[in-house]
């Protein structure tokens, strides 16, 4: 209950102050370019990599991509760039 009213509260607030709604109820912000480049902004760590599939921690939830051909091009604490092709982004519930 508490942690609905702190959505609400952040959202309502996000939208008085003009503010983005990723910085400040902690979203990740993603970025494609077709289905080649993928940007990923505000994960919270990489839980697993092969060259078909790439699945980070989210705030709520993993992030899965899944494809081939995946190579990370830029990683960093909360940021990461993923070339490929990319088949399929899915988010998975906690």
């Amino acid at each position: 209950m508490i942690r609905n009213f702190r959505q609400t509260m952040k959202r309502w607030f996000s939208q008085q102050m003009d503010l983005p709604n990723d910085i400040l109820m902690d979203l990740p912000r993603i970025t494609m370019i077709g289905k080649i480049h993928i940007y990923i902004e505000n994960h919270k760590g990489l839980l697993s990599f092969s060259d078909k599939e790439l699945r980070l921690l989210l705030k709520q939830g993993q992030l899965l991509i899944k494809g081939h051909s995946f190579v990370i091009k830029t990683i960093l604490p909360e940021e990461i760039l993923l070339e490929g092709n990319i088949d399929q982004v899915i988010y998975l519930d906690e």
